[in-house]
């Protein structure tokens, strides 16, 4: 939610040299009074909007900066953008470790995972996505490249590279930025009103198992919201913001996808929760060792130099994350399983840490106790809790 809010002002800026702050407060504001009465539904509604925004957003900047746009090719050479660099090699590890741990981390994805009707329905969307986002990312990127090579990107790039797409859109007629400054709004605003949804749901049904009212839950998110917009404004750069979370997932996804598998059965919350701290702890380590004081290392958990270090700091720490946190969880699986084995020859009872439990009846969590049998039948089919739950020791 950062992130995007720090983009759209920073957009805001560079497109009109306006003030962004108004245009994230009408957002928030926005986004809460129609998910509030909508809830997750009017989110698909303004996705299928998005698309459509996006699509024609790409459309129109193709053609734009085909027909306007003007390549100095002197810039090609001096940018060294087509040379092989030791950042380009690292970012073909970096970039698909934090942005597919990170996804574990975003509800709205797991949201559309549940609400497909079938796993055949969700493998065509996942894979029209695929090409879709595949597609525009190919597009979007390579204006990056057409900034730094008209002049549009200022400075040594690629410092200050996150909203380089839009500075060179800023170099377009008047008419074009206009439509695509309200084309950014919409997305911005389709983007985050998924953010509150998610936020609302896991806060709903994962904190409070649908037992306090989801008008607090509403209420309490509006809150956030708040010291959201004042990190956002204060924050200089959308990619750190990005990647601090990426090490938080990286360093905590790896474990807990090893509970996902059936075969896994024996691996607990105490492993996940170790290796997720552990995997941190394992960066800190590393940037101290790497720079030599702790304090530098400290830095490193915030990635405070970015991708842009020209050292192998961000490579390092995105290989430190995941696998220290699984070194980390295996010496917690280890010490459970010994802490176990000890306390039951002790108390004379069987040793039972690696019995696989019983399979779960097919159950659909609805927030209500109970089978079906106490419902009345104009309610419909209901159905209850499976008892088989995951355990943290």
């Amino acid at each position: 939610m950062v992130a995007e809010l720090s983009a759209l002002q920073q957009i805001v800026n560079a497109l009109t040299g306006l003030n962004g702050l108004p245009a994230v407060i009408v957002e928030c504001a926005v986004t809460t009074i129609y998910t509030s009465l909508g809830g997750f539904r009017i989110s698909f509604i303004t996705d299928n909007i998005q698309g459509a925004m996006v699509v024609g957003l790409v459309i129109l900047a193709v053609i734009t900066v085909g027909v306007e746009t003007k390549i100095d090719r002197s810039l090609v050479d001096s940018s060294g953008l087509l040379n092989s660099s030791l950042l380009g090699w690292q970012l073909i590890y970096i970039l698909p470790v934090a942005i597919l741990t990170n996804d574990f981390f975003i509800s709205g994805f797991w949201m559309r995972t549940f609400a497909s009707k079938t796993d055949k329905d969700l493998r065509i969307g996942v894979s029209i996505a695929t090409v879709a986002v595949t597609c525009i990312l190919g597009l979007v990127g390579a204006t990056g490249l057409l900034a730094a090579w008209t002049g549009a990107w200022p400075g040594n790039p690629p410092q200050g590279g996150d909203i380089a797409f839009f500075l060179l859109l800023e170099e377009l007629p008047a008419w074009v930025v206009g439509i695509i400054l309200v084309m950014v709004v919409s997305l911005s605003t389709a983007a985050f009103d998924s953010f509150q949804s998610a936020m609302v749901s896991t806060g709903s049904n994962d904190l409070f198992r649908n037992k306090l009212n989801l008008w607090y839950i509403r209420a309490a998110v509006v809150l956030i919201i708040f010291p959201v917009v004042v990190v956002a404004l204060k924050s200089p750069d959308i990619l750190q913001v990005y990647l601090i979370s990426d090490l938080v997932s990286a360093s905590s996804i790896p474990v807990l996808v090893i509970g996902l598998s059936d075969a896994c059965y024996w691996w607990r919350g105490f492993e996940v929760v170790v290796g997720g701290l552990g995997g941190l702890l394992t960066v800190f380590i590393f940037g101290t060792i790497y720079f030599g004081n702790a304090h530098e290392g400290a830095y490193l958990l915030l990635l405070e130099n970015g991708l842009y270090s020209n050292d192998w700091s961000a490579f390092g720490a995105f290989v430190a994350a995941p696998v220290g946190g699984l070194l980390w969880a295996a010496g917690a699986f280890a010490l459970r399983i010994a802490f176990q084995w000890i306390q039951a020859k002790r108390k004379g009872v069987r040793f039972d840490a690696f019995d696989r439990p019983p399979p779960p009846s097919p159950a659909l969590y609805t927030g209500r106790e109970g089978s079906s049998e106490d419902e009345p039948e104009e309610h419909g089919p209901t159905f209850s809790v499976s008892s088989q739950k995951g355990k943290f020791f």
